[in-house]
């Protein structure tokens, strides 16, 4: 209701010498008029103004004593269209006698006043001058009231945009249509979950049904069929159109529409067209008319449509096939499908062709057409495995010619590959597929043969990847089709890449960015984001944004929604590796939730997530996020997605002092990267195999990994995998010479892990570079250690159970470098090794040492990475010399946590283990369970849980 009316309404009413005021409300059915005339009577009352209702049409509904008038009144009067002759007579009267300090307010339906415009009847009413006479006008509501209505009948969760806009285009906004709509989807079983395919089920309020089947059946017969049309055509259209498909010609068509909007089953929309005032009524017309006559209504509507430019061809084969008219229908959804992926809508067109394709009784030629358009769109275009089964049963169709199924199947093997993650069955079919298209369509053979040439899948060799590239090259010479070409050469790109190829930076320059040609374009793009990827992988962190960059614009352009997707991917572990760290976890868990329906492209995202939590020492999470959270298996993870994947989980299982099954872990996670043969991919793998076998004392295989890392690597360009390489053999540097007893050999693993620190700066790479500078100050640390004399001042004798001792198996399994786990392990000081001892025979060493840990300590502070930061501040306070001038025993901390306290609180609250915190710390379980106690009654804490609140 307008401000001014309300505004006039109540100056009236509040005083008792102002001019009475008439309002006249005009509104359709179910607007809300008698609700607004009730929220008017619930206005704050004032002694001196008296309420009255006056209903229309309706015995004993209005006042009785004309003498009530004399004084001021606030009269309701509602649905003055219902009322007769004599009473708006009557009425007419009492509104020209209204007192000062007196109001009115007379709602009605204009499409139901018997004299069109005038809502108290003919001829028009002569007002007093006196009385200010008003007009409102109720609108439906917008979708944020839609919004807001449903927010409070179905609660946050069920007022999703997609809900909300289902029902704003059902109900026209009008309000009545709404709340009885609310009413059906709030009694959903199952509960309604906020989905526009819910709100369609849900049916038809019976309140709008029964108005407009009533306005309906109130037109003649030779004028109804102008509204059943309206309701096949089921949505605004052209005064020509409607009387197209009713068939009535223009003349009486012209009539029939005049009389359809004065009984109001119809109402004009927009300027010329026409249709349903609650749009979702249409069905429950269209039910009752007799099938003959629908079938030639959709026969009509379908040539109607056919006129309108652009033509709706989705919305015309529906008309077709309502008609019976399945020929049709099919060849129009065929036009739909391909009009909707030559504009990128590819989601559109997958989901109308496989409606259509699993319908019964589908011809063979029909399937051969229309199965191969589905195949191209779920490819290109982000479906899972719904289209995956469609596929797979279509194949299965003998009566499919040779180059279709050979087609289908190559789609199938790619969807299984790329997008589902189902390596060794897409591999099969991609065979299968090569083999069936080679004598059939070459062009289709190069295609399949370009697939088996990614090396990413696990399985098969780098050497029978370059046996697919040798046989895809001819194929796509032979055919001499740019677009298979480019995509070739997109593949031998990622294959060349992947292993540091010298010429793959030559083959990525050829790439055809600048080609007019979408498919080239497509390819190109693919191939300058696999380039992006695998620069991520080998080190090159300069040149992945410009890739990404270029990749992407040139994906969005041509219209490849899965390449923008990949390079998303791709995005997130540059990020990690490269320290962006601010905001990742929360973009990392955006992407999951965008990728939803295909887990597989999300698994980069789940990688890293897990990654930053095991960096953040929540340990549980960090498994979680790691096995991708029983989405997708991790044995068909991409090779260097799953071998890193498969380093933190070996990183995780060494912290918790689990070394055999983290030795275990190791050898089958190497034995993939070796099958594989695509050793830059060994990287992130490397440091934490070498660290595994190595303190489970099969100090040989480590040297063999080692050994074949080098080998594989030889004089290749792969900086990621030449530092993790010089990190492995510090790595076994210092496991050896704590195994074998010899301190003198930790400052040349100290100085190994300073070469790989300093790699990894130039990448750079700064948590890698924290982990190995920790590395170094260790060794240095522990070779000092081992030259002293008093085991007292190393650590306390109780802390170290558990093999945690000078060299500490927790630094170890924390960090990159080496400890003794008993005598399965490595012999650390104290475990069968030197004996600990804390004055230091090299001053300066240990300074420098100390200066590397507090350095490394700091930056995982920055990064965000709180356990390395507690371990490495934990290792700190072991072997800093105490400060002079401190009185003799420990400081007091009588009221507040002291630093051990603080940081052994710090892990609890992340969820890590009594034991996962001692390992961490250097300390005893006791120990831990001790601090943690202290921290709970200093802080008040109640529970481990409420202790991380507390903190």
């Amino acid at each position: 209701m307008g401000g001014s009316a309300l505004r006039s309404l109540a100056r009236a009413l509040a005083d008792r010498d102002a001019e009475p005021v008439l309002l006249f409300v005009e509104g359709s059915a179910g607007l809300g008029k008698s609700h607004l005339l009730r929220e008017l009577a619930g206005l704050p009352r004032t002694p001196e103004v008296a309420r009255l209702w006056w209903r229309c049409g309706v015995d004993g509904g209005q006042p009785e004593e004309d003498g009530f008038w004399r004084e001021p009144t606030l009269l309701l009067v509602d649905d003055v269209h219902r009322a007769g002759e004599d009473e708006l007579l009557r009425l007419r009267r009492v509104l020209a006698g209204l007192e000062p300090g007196s109001a009115a307010v007379v709602t009605y339906r204009p499409e139901e006043l018997p004299f069109p415009g005038l809502p108290l009847g003919g001829p028009a009413m002569t007002y007093p001058f006196r009385l200010t006479v008003l007009g409102d006008r109720l609108a439906p509501w917008d979708e944020e009231r839609v919004r807001q209505a449903a927010a409070e009948v179905l609660g946050e969760g069920g007022c999703t945009a997609e809900a909300v806009g289902a029902l704003h285009e059902g109900t026209g906004g009008v309000p009545r249509a709404v709340v009885d709509l609310l009413a059906l989807l709030r009694e959903q079983r199952p509960a309604f979950t906020g989905t526009a395919a819910e709100v369609a089920a849900a049916g038809v309020p019976a309140r709008p049904a029964e108005l407009v089947l009533s306005r309906t059946h109130a037109l003649s017969s030779a004028h109804r069929p102008l509204v059943w049309a309206a309701a096949v055509l089921d949505g605004p259209a052209a005064r020509d159109e409607l009387i197209a498909v009713s068939g009535l010609g223009a003349v009486p068509g012209s009539d029939a529409l005049l009389r359809a909007l004065e009984s109001a089953a119809l109402a004009e929309l927009g300027e010329g067209r026409y249709g349903f005032a609650v749009p979702l009524v249409a069905s429950t017309v269209r039910a009752t008319v007799p099938g003959p006559v629908r079938q030639d209504l959709h026969r009509r509507a379908a040539a109607a449509l056919s006129r309108r430019q652009p033509v709706a061809w989705a919305a015309v084969g529906e008309h077709h096939r309502a008609a019976g008219e399945y020929r049709r229908w099919l060849r129009a959804v065929e036009k739909a499908a391909e009009s909707a992926a030559a504009s990128g809508r590819h989601q559109e067109a997958i989901t109308l062709l496989e409606r259509t394709l699993a319908a019964p009784g589908i011809p063979p030629q029909a399937r051969a057409r229309l199965a191969p358009l589905l195949a191209r769109n779920a490819v290109t275009g982000l479906r899972s495995d719904q289209t995956v089964e469609v596929l797979a049963q279509i194949v299965q169709d003998a009566a499919l010619p040779p180059a279709v199924r050979g087609e289908l199947r190559l789609d199938l093997g790619l969807m299984l590959c790329n997008q589902m993650g189902r390596y060794t069955e897409g591999w099969r079919v991609l065979e299968i597929a090569a083999a069936e298209l080679r004598e059939v369509r070459s062009v289709l053979a190069a295609r399949a043969m370009a697939a088996l040439v990614t090396p990413y899948w696990p399985g098969a060799s780098l050497d029978v990847h370059r046996g697919w590239l040798i046989k895809a090259m001819a194929a796509a010479d032979d055919n001499g089709d740019e677009a298979m070409r480019t995509a070739v050469l997109a593949n031998h790109v990622g294959l060349a890449m992947s292993w540091a190829d010298p010429e793959a930076w030559d083959l990525v320059r050829r790439l055809p960015v600048k080609s007019t040609d979408p498919a080239c374009a497509r390819q190109a793009a693919r191939g300058l984001c696999n380039a992006a990827d695998s620069a991520v992988w080998l080190g090159f962190y300069g040149r992945v944004d410009g890739l990404l960059t270029e990749g992407r614009e040139l994906a969005t352009r041509s219209g490849a929604p899965y390449t923008e997707h990949s390079a998303s991917g791709t995005r997130l572990l540059q990020e990690w590796w490269t320290g962006q760290w601010l905001g990742l976890a929360a973009r990392c868990e955006e992407f999951i939730a965008d990728t939803a329906d295909m887990p597989f492209l999300s698994s980069d995202a789940y990688v890293v997530r897990g990654l930053l939590a095991v960096a953040q020492g929540d340990w549980a999470e960090a498994r979680s996020w790691l096995s991708q959270r029983g989405t997708f298996g991790t044995e068909n993870l991409p090779v260097p997605l799953g071998a890193t994947a498969a380093g933190a989980v070996i990183r995780l299982t060494l912290a918790r002092q689990e070394v055999a099954a983290a030795a275990e872990q190791a050898r089958a996670a190497w034995a993939v990267v070796a099958e594989k043969g695509v050793w830059p991919w060994a990287a992130e793998l490397a440091p934490w195999a070498v660290e595994a076998l190595a303190r489970a004392g099969d100090t040989a295989a480590a040297h063999a990994m080692v050994r074949d890392f080098a080998q594989g690597l030889g004089e290749r360009d792969a900086p990621a995998a030449r530092a993790a390489l010089v990190w492995s053999r510090a790595v076994l540097a210092e496991s050896e010479a704590l195994a074998q007893g010899r301190p003198g050999d930790l400052p040349a693993a100290a100085e190994s892990y300073r070469k790989a620190a300093a790699a990894y700066a130039e990448l750079p790479r700064p948590y890698s570079q924290a982990l190995t500078t920790e590395g170094a100050g260790r060794c240095v640390l522990a070779a000092e250690a081992a030259e002293a004399s008093d085991p007292a001042d190393v650590t306390d004798p109780a802390d170290a159970t558990g093999g945690a001792g000078a060299g500490g198996a927790s630094a170890r399994g924390a960090g990159a470098g080496v400890a003794g786990a008993g005598k399965a392990g490595a012999g650390v000081a104290g475990q069968g090794g030197a004996s600990p001892v804390a004055p230091v025979s090299d001053p300066a060493a240990t300074a420098s040492a100390i200066a590397e840990l507090e350095s490394c300590a700091q930056h995982f502070t920055d990064l965000g990475a709180v356990w390395d930061a507690t371990r490495a501040r934990a290792l700190l306070r072991t072997r800093q010399p105490a400060k002079k001038g401190r009185p003799p025993g420990r400081p007091s901390h009588s009221d507040q946590l002291s630093p051990r306290e603080a940081e052994v609180a710090q892990l609890a609250s992340s969820g890590l283990t009594n034991r996962e915190i001692a390992a961490t710390l250097h300390l005893s379980p006791r120990t831990v369970e001790q601090h943690i106690a202290g921290a709970m009654r200093k802080t008040g804490a109640l529970s481990r849980r409420d202790l991380a609140h507390r903190l």
